[in-house]
């Protein structure tokens, strides 16, 4: 038996696993080696790997964690999970079964592209979510904001120490009068009507096309599209979920543990509103060390 299963191995679950092995507990990490930033050139804002390629950083890791004895990486899906704290089973798919006192959930979430041409192309090279991952590089450049719901007011307050140049479009939503105000007060345009194609040259935006015969110039576009849990193993455990404005998270209490004893969380699974491998790569080895003082006797 294991002390600890791991499903999912990018940056939470490695940084998990890295604990946990330095702690000589016997950890088996599953993961099918599709991250969610798979898409992206480079990864940023990871102390000491910042600006390399984020799958080049996953395989570095992987080859450290080699030195460790009681860590095994397999290549596979975890299909089904039951059992309880001390005594937990897991069938991947290649039929294994593998047995755990704990487990640590860091399989993450995939986003959901809207049906929109030219945006999945897009995807991680001119369309991303997250500022402090990409914005250092084109800060001073004109920006577009995909407007998703009320947090997108935030966004625009946010943005604004990386550039003064931003276009936000409504893309359907109905902007209240008051977020009309502030955003002509900050000087921001807002363009209205669906966006219907992104037009762009291998991943590189030339224009936002719109319904209403527009087509708007941006040299990046920040979009939070929708996103839902890569696998559905929190559903068949049952385990307690927040809403959010993109979708749904585990609920953790203060030591990354599910509504179940012996389940811990982390990585983009466990909270959606700032994806980051900085945050995910802490919280998973505060998962790690959470799980491993949980079984100290």
């Amino acid at each position: 038996m294991d002390d600890v299963i791991i499903i999912g191995g990018s940056f939470a679950g490695l940084a998990a696993a890295l604990q946990l092995g330095r702690a000589r507990r016997k950890v088996t990490v599953l993961d099918t080696g599709l991250p969610r930033n798979r898409f992206a050139g480079h990864s940023h804002g990871l102390l000491g790997h910042d600006h390399k390629p984020p799958l080049e950083i996953l395989a570095e890791a992987r080859q450290q964690l080699a030195r460790y004895p009681t860590i095994r990486l397999v290549n596979a899906r975890a299909d089904a999970v039951s059992g309880a704290i001390d005594d937990f089973s897991v069938l991947t798919g290649d039929g294994e079964s593998l047995a755990a006192r704990r487990l640590i959930l860091s399989y993450g979430v995939a986003d959901q592209m809207p049906d929109v041409p030219g945006f999945a192309e897009s995807w991680g090279t001119s369309i991303v979510p997250c500022p402090y991952c990409d914005g250092f590089e084109v800060a001073g450049r004109h920006w577009g904001l995909v407007w998703s719901g009320p947090q997108s007011h935030n966004s625009v307050r946010l943005f604004h120490d990386w550039t003064d140049k931003l276009t936000v479009f409504a893309d359907g939503h109905d902007l209240s009068a008051d977020i009309r105000t502030d955003l002509a007060r900050r000087d921001l345009p807002v363009v209205d009507g669906r966006i219907i194609e992104i037009a762009h040259h291998k991943g590189h935006i030339a224009t936002v096309n719109l319904d209403t015969r527009r087509n708007i110039a941006v040299d990046v576009l920040f979009a939070h599209p929708r996103n839902k849990p890569s696998a559905s193993l929190h559903e068949l455990l049952g385990l307690a979920t927040v809403d959010t404005p993109l979708g749904i998270a585990l609920k953790l209490d203060e030591r990354h543990q599910t509504s179940m004893p012996g389940i811990y969380a982390a990585g983009d699974l466990a909270t959606l509103l700032m994806p980051s491998v900085t945050l995910a790569s802490s919280q998973g080895a505060m998962a790690g060390i959470f799980a491993q003082q949980s079984m100290l006797v």
